[in-house]
């Protein structure tokens, strides 16, 4: 019985072909209306794949989107699709190493956006905040701080940028001109939506999103549908609900351990990267496995 090997940097699979080779994930066409899609346990930091892989990052992946996408069925449609991997491939070796790892989804005609949601102020949203006192045209109260909880949760879409450029922030305008007015509105309700349910989870399980990341499709039908990766440590920013203290931007469940090591490094951020120490990609998967036992376990105990 063939067994699944520890780490997948890159695949290729024989009797499927590659269309698309992301930075984490990659892309095989079944047919004209599904396509298999592999976690692999590659880390970009700063848009560079890194030469190094992480254990077991791919499978917690795949497996925290199946989780949400199972959690906000009764919210919103997704792109998954009943079909088994066995159905398209028949090699016992590659179903090993893509077990709990990849799937198939049915094929959709992919928004041109980001749908950000931000309950907390961090990342990008912080700097905005600074410079204008709002985020993506949202005007916010004055005097918040790194890490404050928003009075409620905004949507702050982007672009999707090319391969090595960065999303950059829109407003509202922006995304009723690209999706129309009607369309815009029914993105920013199920993001919001989504948002609010999963973070409500997670928050019983000593976890705060502190904002995330969601791409949405639309089928034959012209049906909103969520596709892509949903509510991961790649996708969002998750934090230890015991470790948040406004001013101070807390330690979180993904590759920020791995990027604070590289903060420390000569390196230009261009490929191609360096190689990371034992230590640091043991740390970077221990994160990963943490995020997903809190998520899908139990809630936690009050204050944990």
């Amino acid at each position: 019985m063939a067994t699944a090997p520890a780490t997948v940097h890159e695949t290729a699979l024989r009797e499927l072909t590659l269309v698309h080779r992301g930075k984490v994930r990659d892309v095989y066409a079944v047919d004209a209306d599904h396509l298999l899609i592999v976690t692999t346990d590659r880390l970009s930091a700063f848009d560079v794949v890194l030469p190094d892989p992480i254990p077991g990052k791919g499978r917690v992946l795949h497996q925290i989107s199946d989780f949400w996408f199972d959690q906000t069925g009764h919210i919103i449609r997704n792109h998954r699709s009943p079909r088994r991997l066995a159905e398209v491939l028949t090699d016992r070796a590659e179903l090993a190493m893509l077990e709990g790892r990849a799937a198939i989804f049915r094929r959709l005609d992919a928004l041109p956006i980001e749908a950000v949601v931000r309950g907390y102020l961090s990342g990008s949203g912080w700097k905005d905040y600074q410079r204008s006192g709002a985020i993506c045209g949202i005007a916010l109260p004055a005097g918040l701080r790194l890490a404050d909880a928003l009075p409620e949760p905004i949507f702050t879409p982007a672009t999707k940028a090319a391969a090595g450029a960065h999303d950059e922030n829109i407003d509202f305008a922006a995304v009723e001109q690209l999706l129309g007015a009607a369309r815009a509105r029914e993105v920013r309700e199920q993001a919001l939506a989504i948002y609010r349910h999963a973070s409500a989870h997670a928050q019983a399980r000593g976890i705060i999103i502190a904002d995330t990341k969601f791409e949405f499709g639309l089928d034959r039908d012209g049906a909103l549908t969520l596709i892509d990766e949903v509510l991961t440590p790649d996708s969002s920013r998750f934090w230890p609900a015991a470790s948040w203290r406004p001013g101070a931007s807390p330690p979180s469940f993904d590759k920020q351990y791995v990027r604070d090591y590289l903060e420390t490094l000569t390196w230009d951020k261009r490929a191609p990267g360096p190689k990371l120490p034992a230590e640091v990609i043991a740390r970077t998967a221990e994160k990963y496995a943490e995020a997903i036992v809190r998520l899908t376990g139990p809630p936690s105990a009050p204050g944990a």
